[in-house]
C-alpha cells in the first residue's frame, strides 16, 4: 500500500529536509528579513500546516499570522490590501488556481512572496519570489502524509532561521528519531483500530501547537475512513459542542506535554468521569494515559513547538489501519484526486 509506505518514509523525509534545506532556508530568512506580519494561503492538509505556522511563527518569532480567504482573490475579485505582509502559499502540488491568485495579487501589490511546496516547478513556485522545496518526493496516495510533515518541518526551520537560535536547530535535529520510535507502536495501533470498526462519528481535540494536529487527524479520518470527525480546540469544545458527548462517544485527543496540557487534561477527565466518553489519547503524560481506553504514549522530551511533527504519526497510522478494517482502499478514497484545482 502506497499510503503506509509514505507514512513510513517520514523519518527519512525530515532527515533529508534538515540536511539539504537548512542553508537555503537560512538564506531565505536573511533575504526576507523578519516580516512585520505574514499572510498565508493554503487549502486542505496544507491549511492545517498553516495553522501550525500561525502558532510557531507567532510564538517563536512574535510575528502575527493571518490565514487568507482565497475566494476574495479568485471569485469575488476584491482582495484585501496586503500592506507589508510576507505572503506565503503552502501547497503540496502548487497547482491550485485560487492560491496562485493570492500570490499573483500579492506580487502586484509589491509584497514579498514565498511558496512552500513539494513541486519546485509548479505554477505557485514560479510565481513566488522565494521557494522552499519540501522535497518529500512523489506522493502517490491521495491522502497527504509525508508532504504534510515536510511542510511542518520547513515551517519550523524557517522559524529557527528567523530566531537565530542554535538550540532550535539542535531540537529539530532530534525529530527524525522521535518519529522513528513511534513506528514501533504500529501493532498496538492496529489493535486499537479494530475497536472502532463501526465508528461513524467522533470528535478530535487539540490545542495550541497541536490545534493543527487535531484538524489534520480529523481530515485523515474523513477522507480515508468516511467517519464524520469534527476537530475542536479543547477550549472551543466547552462552548457548546461538549453536548454531543454521551456514554461511549469516541473522543480522540492529542495532548503532549505543553503549556495547555492542564486545560486539555481537565476536559478529558470531565469527559471520562461525567460523560463516560470513549477516550483515545496521544500523550506522554501518564495521568492522561491511565484514563484512556486507548492510550498511545509519545516519547519523552519532544519540545512542544515541534510536537506536531511527531504526534501526527500515530494518528496517520490509526487512520490507515481503520481504513483497511473498514474494507476501504486507503490509496484511492472515493470522490478524491491528488490535485484539487479549487478556483
Amino acid at each position: 500500500m502506497a499510503l503506509r509506505d509514505e507514512i513510513l518514509e517520514q523519518q527519512k523525509v525530515i532527515s533529508n529536509l534538515l540536511e539539504d534545506q537548512a542553508d537555503p532556508i537560512r538564506t531565505i530568512a536573511k533575504s526576507i528579513g523578519k516580516p512585520a506580519s505574514i499572510f498565508i494561503a493554503a487549502r486542505g492538509t496544507s491549511d492545517n500546516a498553516a495553522r501550525y505556522a500561525k502558532y510557531v511563527w507567532g510564538y517563536n518569532n512574535q510575528i502575527p499570522v493571518a490565514l487568507a480567504a482565497p475566494s476574495l482573490f479568485s471569485v469575488y475579485h476584491q482582495p484585501p490590501i496586503l500592506g507589508d505582509n510576507l505572503v506565503v502559499g503552502i501547497s503540496q502540488s502548487g497547482e491550485s488556481p485560487d492560491l496562485l491568485a493570492v500570490l499573483a495579487e500579492a506580487n502586484r501589490q509589491g509584497c514579498k512572496t514565498l511558496a512552500i511546496t513539494n513541486q519546485a516547478e509548479s505554477p505557485l513556485a514560479l510565481e513566488a519570489d522565494f521557494l522552499i522545496d519540501v522535497q518529500a518526493g512523489p506522493e502517490l496516495s491521495v491522502a497527504a502524509t509525508k508532504s504534510y510533515t515536510a511542510q511542518l518541518g520547513a515551517i519550523a526551520m524557517l522559524s529557527a532561521a528567523w530566531a537565530e537560535d542554535s538550540n532550535h536547530w539542535v531540537q529539530l535535529a532530534a525529530i527524525p528519531e522521535f518519529i522513528s520510535s513511534l513506528f514501533e507502536q504500529e501493532n498496538q495501533i492496529q489493535t486499537y483500530a479494530s475497536r472502532y470498526r463501526y465508528m461513524d462519528q467522533c470528535v478530535v481535540l487539540g490545542r495550541g501547537f497541536n490545534y493543527a494536529t487535531a484538524f489534520e487527524w480529523s481530515l485523515k479520518l474523513k477522507e480515508l475512513t468516511y467517519v464524520v470527525a469534527q476537530p475542536y480546540s479543547s477550549a472551543d469544545f466547552l462552548h457548546g459542542p461538549i453536548a454531543l458527548v454521551s456514554s461511549g462517544f469516541p473522543v480522540f485527543a492529542v495532548a503532549p506535554q505543553s503549556e495547555v496540557l492542564e486545560n486539555i487534561a481537565d476536559l478529558l477527565k470531565r469527559l471520562k468521569d461525567t460523560h463516560r466518553a470513549e477516550l483515545f489519547i496521544i500523550s506522554e503524560n501518564q495521568d492522561l494515559l491511565q484514563i484512556a481506553d486507548c492510550p498511545l504514549p509519545l516519547p519523552q522530551g519532544i519540545p512542544e513547538w515541534l510536537s506536531p511533527l511527531a504526534a501526527i504519526i500515530p494518528a496517520q497510522l490509526f487512520s490507515y489501519h481503520l481504513t483497511l478494517i473498514k474494507g476501504i482502499d486507503p490509496d484511492m478514497p472515493r470522490g478524491l484526486s491528488k490535485v484539487t484545482l479549487t478556483k
